[in-house]
């Protein structure tokens, strides 16, 4: 394989590309298209450089490690396969961005349609390009959600948000069945990367999870490219914008499908299981959906019944498992792009213009629309597979492959479906031609018919431009047929294409199927009747009743199990962790004691007493909600005197800080809550809940004595010895929080800081709406303390305040190397800030405030993201720490690390979190009528009168 890095940038040129249409349709809808025009046409180009290597046989690959202990990286490979689906999509995605700026009309909303585009063209491009399964899966999903974007763009229309429902449920389904497949296929195989397990086709075919597997792997592909018995959500998602319908359900995401059963060839294909699985469902879904197109009267109806059709046919050819098929699959998945995108292109213009797609509503277009009855002319014609379009070869092809191919010892059978198969093909086409553009022309169309402006027919009729030349000169495309399907089979494949092969059984198949198809159209009014009063099972009806019954039945479920009763789900959470616990002590050979137990001193005891005591007070108290916070603090100051004792400062330090920020922050919340806690359970269920709670706490503490009476392995031993070496710090645990384990750090500021903000917009709605009424007409009690700032407390936080900033900040620096770090320097500053408010008011302390707390919290997660980003630019994993030593005179050498940025950001976001959670509270409080004065001075009687009058504008102020 040769190096190319220049594939992740394609991949990724779409997503940056679908930042600009919404941002540019300000400047008009041409700036807009142009806009959304360059990613893709760079990406065009980008794969055109490319093209030559691939061409000559070479396979490109890039990899971007991420976690490759777990076999997680960005991995991209290109090869004939990819180039040729990676060229489809760009090339047909700029001429659908031709397409749809004429085709939308100036109410649509044009920017929103092309970042939904991009989005999808760049999860197919990183389908085409992925060589590693698990982010073939992300982009594999990503069609599915970008899709349903795609198919309900008119939100207005009913059946096109039903048809993005289905299509989603569908083809998402498939998905969740196909992951699984392919981890089945990365286990067998040992490894994540495709090229790999390609290459182990043998040891795939040879394991037992070899059919399971396939099964799987093929529901997805099956689901996506509209195979039988899932073919029915194509036509409904017809309701979707035309460029749409040409985009995604002709060229790119239902070949999707298509494309995962030719990668996937070499490692599943030339078992029976293949053959009947894939050819089967292939030809039942090619006759049928033939079948189907016939009789449908809306255009794009019969167009999306013929993508089902041929589809089916490209299934069949891949499941046939020769070189020879794939070579034919190959070809024909080039004809049908270009035929197929062009008559979608060319309905939506008969729907733009006439403004129908109605069947029986048209005709006689040809003299009133001439350019785009040539254009559908030509492109139906090889869709029929009539000579000299590029259609007749891939069919003659294909029927060619039926004369070899023996379905359960019977010879005939395929070649005589795939004939039949074939003529209603042709039946299709005619009267797609001729109901459409032949006969008079009528005086009762909806609009007044007239061929549009360049710009709409200019991509149809470039396609049209390749089926004519594919057509008569195929040997053009041999070169791209060769390297896809030498790609497909594994080996080398030696395509023949020419128009003529002389007088062969398949030309005569294929002038059967012509005849017979021209038979059918002539009878098509009769046969329509007939078609209209059979019964038969209507799909649609079918997925809305087994939908409904899914509902009832998970909202049945829901209801009984998720009742809205904590202490239930609890207690089932409880009781299984238990069981499970000691099933896994029951049945995992705990070894002997090893160890002695240590002697507990005397304080230790005391300690030790006290916290049970206030654990039992809690529970006992547990409706006086001010009691119970009292005693929830005495247990945590004692676990904070347990980490001291056991020496462990920085869990003291956390601890601490958490706890006093906690009970401040609680203490403001209790003041909107009532004094006690009704009684609401029995004494059966305290009786229960306290056995189940009981039972929980004897098996953690057995569980916990049961390791420490025993040696084991530790990774703390790693962590010390490498603490200094690889993170540059002697404090363990910051280094582990800062380095070894950043990203779990990095995670927890993000909830956090998402945590700070929930609680914001909660109490925000609490302003509005019966909530606001119910606070306005709280009354305050008379007795309450006259004295809301007092002088001693602030005067001793306005001293606090400096020193506390300074420890602080000593904290944080010295965090790296002793007790200290970013997490714990927050909460020291947020409990200074705190206490501001508390002792000088919430108005006085918000008048000083320098930065908005939302800001606080953004900019440190993007100083603790961008931190480990750089670590990306250094060629090392993500917030891996870089570390040396500075010296500038007269100041003696130091130690400086990066890691000492990603606690700033941490430091911010939690500082920012808890001040956020504080502001919130404070709007409540004062919106609830809490008088509020700008001066920090002791209770004057004088101003009684005035803070009342202020009361209503605070009030005014929080709405």
């Amino acid at each position: 394989m040769r190096d190319g890095s220049i594939l992740a940038f394609i991949a990724i040129l779409p997503f940056l590309g679908a930042l600009m249409p919404g941002i540019m349709i300000r400047a008009g809808r041409n700036a807009c298209a142009s806009f959304t025009a360059v990613p893709t046409v760079l990406a065009l180009l980008l794969l055109l450089t490319q093209a030559p290597a691939v061409m000559r046989g070479e396979v490109l690959s890039t990899t971007i490690d991420w976690l490759p202990q777990l076999g997680l990286s960005a991995s991209f490979f290109l090869d004939g396969l990819g180039l040729l689906f990676a060229g489809m999509i760009l090339g047909v995605g700029l001429l659908v961005i031709l397409y749809a700026r004429f085709y939308l009309s100036a109410k649509d909303p044009m920017g929103q349609f092309y970042t939904y585009l991009l989005l999808f063209q760049g999860a197919m491009l990183g389908i085409v390009l992925s060589d590693n399964i698990l982010l073939l899966l992300i982009f594999w999903e990503m069609t599915s959600l970008s899709s349903f974007l795609l198919i309900g763009y008119w939100k207005h229309l009913p059946e096109g948000r039903q048809g993005a429902r289905m299509a989603l449920t569908v083809t998402g389904a498939g998905g969740l069945a196909m992951i699984g497949g392919m981890l089945i296929l990365g286990n067998i195989v040992g490894s994540y990367n495709l090229t790999d397990i390609l290459a182990q086709g043998d040891v795939i075919k040879a394991s037992e999870w070899y059919l399971p597997a396939l099964i799987l792997i093929l529901l997805g592909a099956f689901t996506k490219s509209a195979q039988f018995p899932f073919h029915f959500w194509l036509p409904h998602a017809m309701a979707a914008p035309t460029p749409v319908s040409a985009y995604l359900h002709s060229a790119t995401m239902v070949k999707a499908g298509v494309f995962l059963m030719a990668r996937m060839w070499p490692a599943l294909a030339g078992t029976d299981a293949w053959f009947y699985l894939v050819a089967t469902t292939g030809l039942i879904t090619m006759v049928l959906g033939a079948v189907i197109a016939l009789f449908k009267d809306d255009l794009k109806g019969l167009l999306a019944f013929s993508t089902v059709s041929h589809l089916g046919l490209l299934t069949m050819l891949l499941g046939f498992g020769t070189k020879a098929a794939a070579i034919a699959a190959v070809f024909h998945i080039i004809n049908h792009l270009t035929f197929k995108a062009a008559l979608f292109m060319t309905a939506g213009i008969v729907d733009h213009e006439a403004h129908t797609r109605d069947i029986k509503r048209l005709g006689g277009l040809a003299k009133l629309m001439p350019i785009t009855a040539i254009i559908g002319t030509i492109t139906a014609l090889s869709m029929a597979g009539i000579i000299p379009l590029n259609g007749f070869i891939s069919k003659e092809m294909m029927l060619e492959e039926t004369l070899h191919t023996t379905w359960y010892h019977n010879p005939w059978l395929v070649p005589v479906l795939a004939t039949l198969g074939a003529s209603f093909s042709v039946a299709y086409s005619f009267r797609f031609i001729f109901h459409v553009f032949g006969g008079p022309v009528r005086d009762d169309y909806p609009a007044k018919p007239h061929d549009p402006p360049f710009g709409l027919y200019a991509a149809p009729a470039i396609l049209s431009v390749l089926v004519v030349v594919i057509g008569l000169l195929p040997h053009l495309a041999e070169p791209l047929v060769k390297v896809a399907s030498s790609a497909v089979v594994g080996a080398e494949t030696k395509p023949y294409l020419k128009i003529w092969h002389g007088l062969n059984t398949a030309l005569f198949m294929s002038a059967v199927a012509v005849v017979l198809g021209v038979v059918l159209f002539l009878l098509h009014g009769g046969l329509d009747k007939i078609w209209n009063r059979m019964p038969r099972p209507e799909a649609k009806d079918m997925f809305d009743r087994a939908m409904a019954a899914a509902v009832a039945t998970t909202r049945k479920i829901t209801e009984g199990t998720h009742n809205g009763v904590m202490s239930r789900y609890l207690a089932v959470f409880v009781v299984f962790t238990v069981g499970l616990g000691y099933h896994a002590y029951a049945t995992g050979g705990l070894g002997p004691v090893t160890r002695a137990l240590l002697p507990v001193p005397p304080l230790v005891w005391v300690g030790w007493v006290a916290m049970i005591a206030a654990a039992w007070l809690v529970v006992s108290q547990h409706r006086n909600r001010f009691r119970s916070l009292i005693f929830i603090s005495i247990i945590g100051l004692m676990i904070s005197g347990g980490f001291v004792y056991l020496s462990a400062p920085d869990l003291a330090l956390t601890q601490i800080s958490v706890e006093t920020v906690t009970i401040l922050l609680l203490l403001l919340a209790l003041y909107f809550l009532p004094k006690e806690t009704p009684a609401e359970s029995s004494t059966s269920k305290r009786l229960r809940d306290g056995a189940i709670a009981v039972t929980a706490g004897v098996a953690v503490a057995a569980l916990a004595m049961a390791f420490l009476l025993r040696d084991g392995e530790s990774i703390s031993a790693y962590h010390l010895a490498n603490s200094y070496k690889g993170g540059g710090g002697t404090n363990v645990v910051n280094v582990i929080l800062v380095d070894f384990r950043g990203y779990d750090t990095y995670g927890e500021i993000i909830v956090l800081g998402i945590a700070g903000l929930t609680i914001y917009a909660l109490m925000d709605a609490l302003l509005r709406g019966p909530a606001a009424k119910r606070l306005r007409d709280r009354t305050f009690s008379p007795d309450r303390s006259r004295d809301r700032h007092p002088l001693m407390m602030v005067v001793a936080t306005r001293a606090m305040l400096p020193i506390a900033l300074m420890v602080g900040v000593y904290i944080f620096l010295r965090g790296h190397n002793q007790p200290g770090g970013g997490f714990v320097a927050g909460l020291v500053v947020s409990i200074a800030l705190l206490m501001q408010y508390m002792a000088s008011g919430f108005a006085w302390t918000q008048l000083r405030q320098r930065m908005e707390y939302h800001t606080m919290i953004g900019w440190g997660v993007l100083i603790a993201g961008l931190t480990g980003v750089g670590a990306w630019l250094a060629g090392k994993p993500f917030l891996t720490s870089a570390f040396g030593y500075l010296h500038f005179p007269p100041i003696e050498e130091f130690e400086w690390a990066t890691a000492i940025a990603f606690d700033l950001g941490v430091f911010l976001a939690v500082l920012g979190a808890v001040m956020l959670m504080l502001y919130s509270l404070s709007r409540i409080a004062r919106f609830a009528g809490e008088t509020v004065n700008v001066e920090p001075m002791d209770y004057d009687p004088s101003t009684q009168a005035e803070e009342a009058s202020e009361a209503p504008q605070a009030q005014k102020e929080g709405q």
